[in-house]
C-alpha cells in the first residue's frame, strides 16, 4: 500500500517559463513528501500512470505492482501507446532543448543508462529511421534507437526517493524521468518533429566541432 504523502509541485521551463503557449509538455520537477519519513519523493501523477500502464497487456495489475513496490523499474512494450526514440543522453539534451526552444515541446522524457528517451507517436519508429537515411543532416546526427511495434522499452520508477545513492534500487541506475506524463493523453511529437529537432541539434554540433576559417587577403593574378 503507497504510504500517505503531500504534494507540492514546482514546476519549470528552460524556455519561457510555465505558463508558455506551446502545445508540449514543459520540464516538471514534482516532489512529494513521505508524511512518515519527511523524505522528498518525485512522482508521476496518477493520470500520468494511468497512460503509461495502458501501454501493458494487463494495466490493472501493473498499477497493482506500482502501488506495492513504487520504486520499481518496469520493462513496457512499444508500438501500443506510444513509441520510444532513444538517443545519446548529451545530444538527446541538444535536441530537448531546441524542442523546447524553437519546436513544439515534447511529450514525456525519461533518461535511462546514458541514454534519453523521447516517447513519440506510435509509427514514429518506423517513419524516423528512413527519414534519417534521407536528410542530408543525416550521417552528423548520432546513433538513434527507434522502439516500435515489437519492442520493449524500461521506463523509470513512478516514484523515486530524492537522494538515494545511484547505485541502489530505486537510484539514478533505475532510470529518472525529466519530463514526466502528467495526463491520460499527453501530447506526443511525430517523426517530422524529432527528424527537425534532431537536425537542428546535429547543426549545431557540427558547427561547434567545425574550425575556424583560415583568413586570406586579397591577390592580384598575374
Amino acid at each position: 500500500m503507497r504510504v500517505g504523502r503531500v504534494r507540492r509541485p514546482r514546476r519549470s521551463c528552460p524556455a519561457n517559463g510555465p505558463s508558455c503557449g506551446t502545445r508540449g509538455a514543459r520540464p516538471v520537477d514534482l516532489l512529494s513528501v513521505d508524511i512518515w519519513t519527511y523524505e522528498s519523493v518525485e512522482y508521476i501523477t496518477v493520470a500520468g500512470e494511468a497512460w503509461l500502464a495502458s501501454a501493458s497487456d494487463y494495466p490493472r495489475s501493473l498499477q497493482a505492482l506500482w502501488r506495492e513496490r513504487p520504486g520499481t523499474a518496469s520493462v513496457l512494450p512499444c508500438g501500443r501507446t506510444f513509441d520510444v526514440v532513444s538517443l545519446p543522453e548529451v545530444f538527446g539534451r541538444q535536441v530537448l532543448e531546441d524542442l523546447w526552444t524553437t519546436g513544439p515541446g515534447c511529450g514525456p522524457v525519461a533518461c535511462h543508462r546514458g541514454r534519453l528517451l523521447l516517447f513519440a507517436r506510435v509509427g514514429t519508429a518506423d517513419r524516423l529511421r528512413p527519414l534519417l537515411r534521407w536528410e542530408e543532416w543525416g550521417p552528423q546526427v548520432p546513433p538513434v534507437l527507434c522502439h516500435g511495434v515489437g519492442d520493449a522499452v524500461t521506463v523509470p520508477p513512478v516514484q523515486r526517493p530524492v537522494g538515494v545513492p545511484d547505485d541502489t534500487p530505486g537510484g539514478l541506475l533505475a532510470g529518472r524521468w525529466i519530463v514526466a506524463p502528467d495526463s491520460r493523453e499527453p501530447w506526443l511529437p511525430d517523426a517530422p518533429v524529432l527528424l527537425r529537432a534532431c537536425v537542428r541539434a546535429a547543426r549545431v554540433t557540427a558547427g561547434r566541432r567545425r574550425p575556424p576559417r583560415a583568413v586570406h587577403t586579397d591577390q592580384t593574378d598575374f
